[in-house]
């Protein structure tokens, strides 16, 4: 599976074209992270690796569905890797509802189907009562939390001018950012990260946000401006030390 979080690429001078391909996929799929962007989330799409998004938190179910399968776990297969905030309450967190126009008694609202741990319409022995922690409300399934907003950043290798464009997470450290660029430079623990400030580089703090170093998200003024986004993204310089790490 290719990783989202790099947007453009290019090779080094001299480098094998193959190893650098190699280094744009995932090593491990089920990583986790403090914050993930919508694309992350989107490349679970699957039976077999199935996330979604719940009001900003991010959910694993793929051992859900599989211990589960079967026609309940239908809406969530087919709902995989997409965003289901709108299947459920904001200020009570449960299964929508409304009433039924019929029984005039209040149900779940599914109108994408009834799925795994909602009570059926209808009195059935094949139901239990006894599920005190629905999977929506089960913090075991929670990987991390979906990013409020993503920022497109340059990352320079200062010997080498390798550019690489990565999209973040706006609430990530630079330390988080570093470890997104790990898919792409192994060595990056062995780098020192500025960013240049009216004329000299200065060093980033590593566990401080891009926004909490001085880098500012200036997309919003460029969209009001009528500026297209690419027209500029905020650079970092990484700067290789003598202490390589080992691969």
């Amino acid at each position: 599976m290719f990783c989202p979080s790099a947007v453009e690429q290019g090779p080094v001078r001299g480098e094998d074209p193959g190893a650098r391909l190699l280094a744009g996929l995932c090593v491990d799929s089920m990583e986790t992270r403090r914050y993930y962007t919508p694309e992350e989330v989107a490349a679970h799409n699957s039976a077999g690796d199935l996330w979604v998004s719940v009001f900003h938190r991010v959910l694993n179910l793929t051992d859900l569905v599989r211990e589960h399968r079967g026609e309940l776990t239908v809406p969530l297969i087919e709902a995989a890797g997409q965003d289901i905030s709108h299947w459920f309450d904001e200020k009570t967190g449960n299964v929508k509802t409304r009433i039924d126009p019929g029984k005039g008694i209040r149900l779940p609202y599914t109108p994408q189907g009834r799925f795994l741990h909602v009570a059926p319409a209808e009195p059935t022995a094949n139901w239990s009562t006894k599920i005190a922690n629905p999977w929506w409300q089960d913090e075991n399934l929670v990987i991390g939390k979906l990013t409020q907003k993503t920022r497109k950043v340059q990352i320079v290798n200062v010997i080498s001018q390798q550019t690489d464009l990565l999209t973040v997470c706006s609430e990530e450290t630079i330390s988080e950012i570093r470890d997104r660029y790990m898919e792409y430079n192994r060595h990056a623990s062995s780098y020192t990260w500025k960013k240049l400030a009216q004329g000299t580089f200065v060093l980033l703090d590593m566990e401080k946000t891009l926004a909490e170093n001085g880098v500012v998200d200036e997309s919003e003024e460029f969209e009001e401006l009528g500026i297209e986004d690419d027209f500029y993204y905020p650079i970092l310089h990484v700067y290789f030390n003598d202490d390589l790490t080992v691969a």
